[in-house]
């Protein structure tokens, strides 16, 4: 059983068109400091994602009950879709971005509302009565973060609840996946792609972890031919690149790139942390240096793959060129690993 999530203090932004909608998997995150110990106690990487059956036995259950004992415990809104779409809101404003996504009708989702309300996203979330909403430990050594999922509702969205709004989708100008979501609904994805293809609206997936490609190519199989922007960095490439069994270098992300493209239109964008974005077309292949940024000011990296997402979404939304749109992705993701969490400043900043 489902109903749609709304809130009073959002029925102005319920009345407006989002130009850019974003369909991934809403999660609470749990984020704690931890060390290498307590790591390997799970066998987990320092920098990973990995995703829990929800209500399994795994012993990585434990790991959100634990993490509530840790003295920097925080909760922040998150699900690296709803990362993305509040860093694109943080630029183009009230009511320009909607997100979809499945939640439980409990304490987090109100939190998770609240958030994107305080954002200005809209929020058009199907809600499950008996499931509860998702959760994600981030598990911080250093700069480094280890996200244990366990999707809980998020796990339950279903395409009939694009229909109910169906109003938003044919109003926006852009949609944006996160990778995520191929876990869930590849039908949601399809449907929502059919439209862009028809309308000729750009259509951009993240890849979003390493685990999409690997365990999760029959649904990206399904979705690739809808997509016309694709996004991920180079571990997520290499990924990709054994899942499909490409013979190049794993650490080759242009050849990687045109294996992607094929004989098609798409743009492919690897980010690579602090060395240079590489954006490859059938025709082209670019590189686009990333500013430095004093490491002393550095706080935590946690999202910065969906802050660039935020800002690289807005440039395009705007009419930007690409090349622009690349370096407001930039420059949003320094100013989000300044904070805790994926979050962004709570003053307004203005790209320049």
């Amino acid at each position: 059983m489902f109903k749609t999530l709304t809130k009073s203090s959002t029925s102005k932004l319920f009345r407006m068109s989002p130009s850019l909608v974003c369909l991934c998997n809403p999660l609470l995150d749990i984020q704690a400091t931890v060390n290498d110990e307590y790591l390997q106690k799970y066998n987990l990487k320092a920098n990973d994602a990995i995703l829990l059956e929800t209500g399994s036995d795994d012993p990585k259950m434990a790991i959100y009950d634990e993490l509530l004992a840790f003295p920097d415990v925080k909760f922040v809104a998150g699900g690296a879709g709803q990362n993305t779409a509040r860093g694109a809101a943080y630029i183009l404003g009230n009511g320009q971005v909607g997100y979809f996504g499945s939640v439980g009708e409990d304490k987090f989702s109100q939190k998770l509302l609240s958030e994107n309300d305080a954002a200005g996203v809209l929020s058009l979330y199907q809600v499950q009565k008996d499931i509860s909403t998702g959760k994600c430990a981030a598990l911080i050594t250093g700069h480094n973060r280890s996200l244990v999922t366990d999707l809980g509702a998020a796990n339950h969205f279903k395409p009939e609840h694009l229909e109910k709004h169906w109003n938003e989708v044919t109003n926006a100008k852009y949609f944006y996946i996160g990778g995520f979501h191929l876990t869930v609904s590849p039908e949601s994805i399809v449907k929502l792609g059919q439209h862009a293809k028809e309308t000729g609206k750009p259509f951009v997936l993240n890849f979003s972890a390493p685990f999409i490609p690997q365990f999760f190519k029959d649904a990206l199989i399904k979705v690739l031919p809808y997509v016309s922007i694709v996004v991920a960095n180079e571990s997520e490439a290499a990924a990709y690149a054994e899942a499909f069994g490409l013979t190049c270098d794993k650490e080759d992300l242009v050849a990687i790139a045109k294996s992607i493209i094929g004989t098609s239109e798409k743009t492919v964008i690897f980010t690579h942390g602090l060395e240079p974005t590489v954006v490859v077309t059938k025709d082209t292949e670019k590189s686009f240096p990333v500013k430095p940024l004093d490491p002393s000011k550095i706080v935590d990296t946690n999202g910065a793959g969906d802050a660039f997402a935020g800002g690289l979404m807005a440039g395009l939304v705007q009419g930007k060129s690409l090349e622009t749109a690349i370096d407001m992705g930039q420059w949003l993701a320094a100013l989000s690993i300044q904070e805790v969490g994926p979050s962004y400043p709570k003053t307004k900043l203005e790209y320049a």
